[in-house]
């Protein structure tokens, strides 16, 4: 019992690690999260829109954790090396939110706009943001994929799941809560509220992870 107990921990642990990550690089003001807004506010191929949004996103990270995992497998050098440079990354990532949250930002889309597009055309979009954005591999596959690497085979499908989910949860907001979100998207309070949480949250992995390396050295 006591087995499994720590398993259980370690694995909830490991998915809210997953989670916060996700969230802290997936929320942000940009082209795909304000077309998949645009698209719930006009109601169109909502499903379809959030569907392969979030499985993209699922998609790339487990290619990302698995893929780092083999490749880092026997080389722990390098993995401590990408372990420091996320954490780097993560460090300043968060200070850029934060200074963003002094700031006035906010996320607006349209109902009305371009004539309604097929589902093919607005899927071929919701392609293009997703996978023609260069940062979207950096994140996922390099980030999040080398800090999902660092923990315990078992352990790794509990990461994507909890990286996996928060996408889920947050294109289903913007798609099918649009009506009801879009005003609160609208006020940049809301938003220096959202980057003062995910700059904490980034810097906190970030010392996590530092404190992750120096402990396996």
């Amino acid at each position: 019992m006591s087995h499994l107990h720590d398993h259980a921990t370690q694995a909830l642990s490991v998915f809210v690690q997953g989670f916060a990550l996700s969230l802290g690089l997936i929320v942000a003001i940009g082209a795909q999260n304000a077309f998949v807004l645009r698209q719930g506010l006009r109601r169109e191929h909502v499903g379809t829109i959030v569907a392969f949004c979030a499985l993209a996103d699922a998609a790339l990270i487990a290619a990302g954790v698995l893929g780092m995992a083999q490749v880092l497998g026997e080389r722990p050098a390098l993995a401590r090396l990408l372990a420091l440079a996320g954490a780097a990354f993560l460090a300043v990532y968060g200070v850029q939110a934060l200074r963003r949250a002094r700031g006035a930002q906010r996320l607006q889309a349209a109902a009305k706009g371009p004539a309604s597009r097929g589902r093919a055309a607005a899927l071929a979009q919701a392609a293009a943001f997703t996978l023609l954005n260069p940062h979207v591999y950096l994140d996922t596959v390099v980030l999040v994929g080398s800090i999902g690497a660092r923990h315990p085979a078992a352990l790794r499908g509990w990461f994507i799941a909890g990286a996996s989910v928060t996408s889920l949860a947050w294109f289903v907001l913007l798609g099918y809560g649009a009506r009801w979100a879009a005003p609160w998207f609208a006020r940049p309070r809301a938003w220096q509220m959202l980057d003062a949480l995910i700059g904490l949250t980034m810097i906190g992995l970030a010392l996590l992870l530092v404190h992750s390396v120096t402990s396996d050295a």
